[in-house]
């Protein structure tokens, strides 16, 4: 094997998994942000059994789609650590990740069909490839529509999989005659070598699928026996296992239970092979054990393994759980964690304790949002890089609440509800979304003061003072909305659309200014730039309050008496509607349109 060869070979690897890193996101983005809800539903059951086989079947699939079991565990890894699943719900979805992960191997063995017609021969990978990449890159070009680009992804990633397969075929097909290669090869049915063969190589490229997929190209060459595959796949299985334990770094306690459920999955099934094989092969001997295999063959196996294993394991899911807490210790859970074991499923019974629970959650949730926007905001006059810590904290958690609130309020039974409870459920329903955006944008000030802090851009003095306007604006616009969440006052909730309507006029009259002093020369372009950020995230921020306040106000009402079309009660005049209008135009839009600051 020549220097030409071995970068043929890596471009085969790096093919390979480019084309299952691009296939998964792509799926994974199909999938939107309903995957979440779906783990969750679909691993729950009031029969305990029940709930591990939906679990395990959900893994199966999942990983069989995305093409990795460590994609899918990191996933799980990341829930439980967010509070979405729990341990017990999470372990048989990792136990059938871990039968979803051979779905790549089983689909490489297409590879052995034969060449005998027409047909035969468009099924060969290296036959339907080119169509796949064809297709996708067809629909990518011609197609506007995002959920048609997302599947042209998976067509190009499995033909870009089936590209780097052919190619790592074509760098292995020469070796067949090799006298050296043979030898070398044989040396791998040394079952201790074998294993850290395949550990140290799937460790390495953080891919059993794609190690398996290596193994299954080098049987093309006719040198690959059981006992050289069955040992290489054991180490195939053990190896996997550095992507999951790295994934666990930084998570808490409860979501490296995860990680370690995974590793004792594989150890398992490792030891069990190892001591079944390897006890009937040295005592009474394994027949056609030194015959060769092909592409079907080590697909199987690979699938045997894990199947095997999760079905011994399976049943035996929460003592594996118990054992994992008696390894790494039992769970802690910080202020904000507890604030989610709050929505019990079991208050579910009392629907008018769990709705309390929910507006409790949204209240702690707008705290948050309170929290980043004062925080942002005061960073750009006094900017602090450790203030991060907090505000990526808070937003971690408003994020939490938008799925914990959405997937629990809809289970509440409004049956045996009052009129305002159910007006409640709508409120929270319609505007947690709208909220999440809210700290979505707060982050959006953070992120743009520490991009101007590191490149080392800053307003004048009077430009900072025109802004200043605007966030004060936007500061009473969140004030009047939060107010009104928690008082349900009518008179403040009012007050948002007008403030809202007032601020959007602010940012048209800001972007005019700028205009004027790209004109004159007195402003430079990338303060402009950073200047036309911050107005539109106010913008919206004074957008999305005025959205939940028309919830509010809903609610208020009890939908008797609220426009619609106008968005304000029938009970508050045009004439007082403007009035208040004006007055905030009074206060914070004229005193910015008297004049352009400069922005240095």
């Amino acid at each position: 094997m020549d220097i030409l060869s071995v970068l043929q070979l890596f471009g085969g690897i790096g093919l390979f998994l480019f084309g299952m890193s691009l296939m998964g996101t792509s799926l994974e983005k199909l999938a939107g942000g309903s995957l979440q809800h779906i783990l969750e539903t679909l691993t729950t059951s009031k029969k305990k059994g029940v709930g591990q086989l939906k679990g395990w079947g959900l893994g199966t699939a999942v990983t069989a789609i995305i093409q990795s079991s460590a994609a899918t565990t990191i996933m799980l890894i990341g829930f439980v650590n967010a509070g979405i699943m729990g341990l017990g719900q999470s372990l048989p979805v990792v136990f059938g990740a871990n039968v979803g992960s051979t779905a790549t191997a089983q689909i490489l063995r297409l590879g052995d069909i034969g060449s005998g017609s027409l047909i035969l021969t468009l099924l060969k990978p290296s036959s339907f490839a080119p169509m796949l990449v064809g297709t996708g890159a067809f629909i990518i070009l011609f197609s506007k529509k995002k959920r048609l680009k997302d599947v042209a992804g998976i067509l190009i990633g499995l033909g870009i999989l089936f590209y780097g397969m052919t190619m790592m075929e074509a760098v292995f097909a020469p070796l067949k005659d090799s006298p050296s290669f043979q030898e070398l090869f044989l040396s791998f049915s040394n079952p201790v070598l074998g294993i850290l063969t395949g550990l140290i190589l799937t460790a390495l490229i953080q891919s059993s699928s794609a190690s398996v997929g290596i193994l299954q190209a080098l049987s093309a060459t006719g040198s690959v026996t059981y006992a050289i595959a069955v040992p290489v796949i054991i180490g195939q299985n053990l190896g996997k296992c550095m992507t999951i334990i790295l994934g666990a770094i930084g998570a808490n306690r409860k979501a490296k239970r995860v990680s370690l459920s995974y590793l004792l999955f594989n150890i398992f099934g490792a030891v069990l092979l190892s001591l079944i094989v390897y006890g009937i092969y040295y005592t009474v001997g394994i027949p056609g054990f030194t015959s060769t295999v092909n592409r079907g063959d080590i697909a199987n196996i690979h699938l045997l393994f894990n199947l095997i294993t999760s079905v011994i394991l399976l049943p035996f899911s929460s003592k594996i759980a118990d054992l994992t807490g008696k390894i790494l210790g039992t769970d802690t859970f910080d202020e904000d964690e507890k604030e989610f074991l709050k929505l019990d499923d079991r208050l579910l019974q009392t629907p008018v304790i769990a709705l309390d629970q929910c507006h409790h959650l949204m209240d702690r949730m707008i705290g948050c949002i309170e929290e980043n926007y004062s925080i942002s905001t005061e960073m750009m006059k006094d900017y602090h890089e450790d203030q991060f810590i907090t505000l990526e904290k808070n937003e971690a958690f408003i994020d939490r609440c938008e799925t914990a609130l959405s997937s629990y309020i809809i289970r509440i039974d409004r049956s045996s509800l009052s009129s305002d409870a159910k007006f409640m459920i709508s409120e929270i329903l319609n505007s947690i979304s709208d909220l999440e955006r809210l700290g979505d944008y707060c982050m959006n000030i953070a992120y743009e003061v520490r991009d101007m802090a590191e490149r080392r851009i800053s307003f004048s003095e009077k430009g900072f003072e025109e802004i200043h306007y605007m966030v004060r604006a936007t500061r009473d616009c969140l004030d009047l909305l939060f107010a009104s969440f928690r008082t349900l006052d009518k008179d403040k909730a009012i007050r948002v659309e007008p403030l809202a309507e007032v601020i959007d006029e602010m940012k048209d009259v800001l972007k005019e200014h700028h205009i004027e002093r790209l004109q004159n020369g007195t402003c430079g372009a990338v303060a402009g730039a950073a200047l036309f950020n911050f107005i539109n995230f106010f913008e919206r921020i004074a957008a999305h309050s005025g959205n939940v306040a028309l919830h509010i106000l809903k609610r208020i009402e009890g939908d008797k008496n609220f426009d619609e079309m106008h968005g304000h009660t029938q009970e508050i005049s045009e004439e007082d509607y403007l009035h208040i209008y004006a007055d905030y135009r009074e206060r914070y839009l004229l005193p910015v349109k008297g004049s352009p600051t400069v922005i240095s």
